[in-house]
């Protein structure tokens, strides 16, 4: 009946952090340690509601975000994924890990896992804390622009499916 089709609204955001701490103000510096990015080039996976967007414009020249794939996500999980049980960070180096601390909500392997954080599930905050922020390493060739917004050639703010090449 003459409509559009729409794609369905981004739910997961991955966020990095690309500049350091000095002349931040005090409540852009608490938004960063909410989100958990304390370091820089720290990623962690993000729910995209009204609270997160109004957080990510206070910190949007701190950090660059973007909606990740399937790929990325599992990449990331597979090659620099750790988990936090008993307050320790520890590799994924198999399921039982998973299991140990997420079974309870039915989530049992690391594609599980994968899934939940993806499909933004029932349990996907379970799971995000469950996921020590990702330590990244600085792009190959370094960030073009770390000062400007990505729209304006530079590499903070919103960098929407380009996230998954950097």
């Amino acid at each position: 009946n003459g409509g559009f089709y729409v794609d369905p609204e981004a739910k997961l955001l991955f966020i990095i952090r690309i500049r350091g701490i000095n002349a931040v103000g005090p409540k852009t510096r608490k938004i960063l340690q909410l989100l958990r990015l304390r370091q820089i080039f720290n990623g962690v996976f993000l729910k995209v509601n009204k609270a997160t967007i109004n957080m990510l414009h206070r910190v949007e020249p701190y950090v660059t975000y973007g909606y990740p794939n399937l790929k990325s996500v599992k990449e990331l999980i597979y090659k620099r994924g750790y988990g936090k049980l008993d307050k320790q960070r520890i590799a994924l180096t198999d399921n039982s890990i998973v299991e140990q601390a997420l079974g309870k909500y039915n989530i049992i392997c690391v594609e599980d896992l994968i899934h939940e954080i993806l499909t933004v599930g029932p349990h996907f905050r379970e799971a995000n804390n469950f996921l020590w922020p990702f330590q990244l390493k600085a792009p190959l060739g370094g960030l073009k622009k770390k000062r400007n917004h990505y729209v304006e050639g530079g590499d903070a703010g919103n960098r929407e499916d380009y996230i998954n090449q950097l």
